[in-house]
C-alpha cells in the first residue's frame, strides 16, 4: 500500500475538506469518483510530485475526513465545482489542471464551464466530456421500472443501508479487474440489486485492493457512511437545471482523455464525445484496464498524465516534444 502525504483540513466558505498534497510546480488537482477517496490517487500523487508538479488530491465533500453536509442539495455540481475553485483560493493558486475519474470526471469537466478562469487544462480518466444523464433519460433507456443503479440510489436511505451492511465485503468485491468485452454484445446494465449483493458475497479472489487498502476504505466509510456519496446521484435532475452547459459547451483549452478498453460502464468509444466538444484534445487508451483504472493500471496512467502535462505545462521546450504513442 502506497502511503499518502499527511492530510490537512482546509476550510472553505461553507465546508472543510481533507486534502493531500505533494511537490511543487504546475498545480494538478485530482478529483476522485464513487465510491473512492483521495487515497485512490496515491500513485499519481507521488509520481506527479517526482516529475515536478504540485499534486493535490482532496477527499471530496461527503467522503473520508471531509465534511458531509446534511442536505441532498448540498451535493449538486455547482457545489462540487465551487469547492474546487474555493480550494484554489485557500491554497493561493490562480489556475490548475483538473483531473477526474468516474464522478470526479464530471467535476473536472465542469470546471472550465463554471470556472474557466481557474483552469489550465482538463484530464478525463475514463469519464468523457458528457452531460450526466437525468432520471428521465435513464428510464427512457432502461425502462420505467428499471432497477438501474442510478434510479435505485434515488430512494432515501436504501443504498446506504444496503452498502453499509458489511463494508469489508463490499470493498473486497467492488473494484475488480476489467475483462475483455464482446464488441457485439453490450454488457448488462449495473443494477441496484447487483450493488447491494456486494455486501453479501464472499470476498473476491481477484480484488484490485489489497488487504491494507480494503481496511483503509472500510475505516473511511465507517466514519463517513454512504449518505454523502450517494447524494451526488440524487442531484442528477438538479444538475441539468443548474448546469445546462455541462458536456455540451465547447472547450478551448488543453484536454487529455484517457480511456480504458475494458470499462463496461464507460465504453472507450465514448471518447468521441470529448473529441467533439474540445478543440485541443489528445486521446490515449489503456488496453488492460476496466473501470478502476487508478487501481488496475496506476503506472500506465501516471506515465500518460506526466507525458502530457510535461509537454503542455512544464518549463522549457516541453510544448515541442512529440506526443506519447498510445
Amino acid at each position: 500500500m502506497i502511503a499518502l502525504p499527511e492530510s490537512r483540513r482546509i476550510k472553505l466558505p461553507d465546508i472543510t475538506l481533507s486534502v493531500h498534497e505533494a511537490g511543487s510546480g504546475t498545480p494538478v488537482v485530482m478529483c476522485h469518483g464513487f465510491p473512492e477517496l483521495a487515497f485512490s490517487w496515491s500513485r499519481q500523487i507521488h509520481d506527479l510530485a517526482a516529475a515536478g508538479f504540485r499534486a493535490i488530491a482532496p477527499d471530496q465533500r461527503g467522503y473520508g475526513e471531509s465534511d458531509a453536509p446534511p442536505e441532498v442539495t448540498d451535493y449538486d455540481l455547482a457545489h462540487l465545482t465551487d469547492d474546487m475553485a474555493h480550494l484554489l483560493d485557500a491554497l493561493e493558486i490562480d489556475r490548475a489542471v483538473f483531473v477526474g475519474h468516474d464522478w470526479g470526471g464530471f467535476v473536472a469537466w465542469g470546471m472550465p464551464v463554471r470556472h474557466p478562469d481557474r483552469c489550465l487544462g482538463v484530464i478525463g480518466v475514463n469519464t468523457p466530456n458528457i452531460s450526466f444523464p437525468t432520471t428521465a433519460e435513464v428510464k427512457a433507456a432502461f425502462g420505467q421500472d428499471s432497477d438501474h443503479y442510478m434510479l435505485w440510489m434515488q430512494e432515501p436511505s436504501v443504498a446506504e443501508a444496503a452498502l453499509e451492511v458489511d463494508l469489508r465485503r463490499a470493498f473486497s468485491n467492488w473494484m475488480l479487474p476489467g475483462v475483455p468485452l464482446d464488441p457485439d454484445t453490450p454488457p448488462p446494465p449495473l443494477t441496484g440489486a447487483s450493488i447491494a449483493e456486494l455486501a453479501h458475497t464472499e470476498p473476491s479472489e481477484t480484488p484490485l485492493l489489497g488487504t491494507e487498502e480494503v481496511e483503509f476504505f472500510v475505516r473511511a466509510f465507517e466514519r463517513s457512511g454512504f449518505r454523502g456519496p450517494v447524494n451526488w446521484y440524487r442531484n442528477m435532475d438538479r444538475n441539468r437545471e443548474l448546469c445546462p452547459g455541462f458536456g455540451t459547451t465547447k472547450l478551448d483549452l488543453p484536454c487529455l482523455q484517457v480511456v480504458a478498453e475494458r470499462d463496461p460502464w464507460i465504453p472507450a468509444a465514448a471518447a468521441a464525445a470529448t473529441e467533439m466538444t474540445c478543440s485541443d484534445v489528445e486521446i490515449h487508451r489503456i488496453e488492460d484496464a476496466g473501470h478502476w483504472t487508478l487501481h488496475e493500471q496506476p503506472t500506465a496512467l501516471s506515465r500518460i498524465m506526466i507525458d502530457w502535462l510535461s509537454r503542455r505545462f512544464a518549463d522549457g521546450d516541453a510544448e515541442t516534444q512529440p506526443p506519447l504513442q498510445p
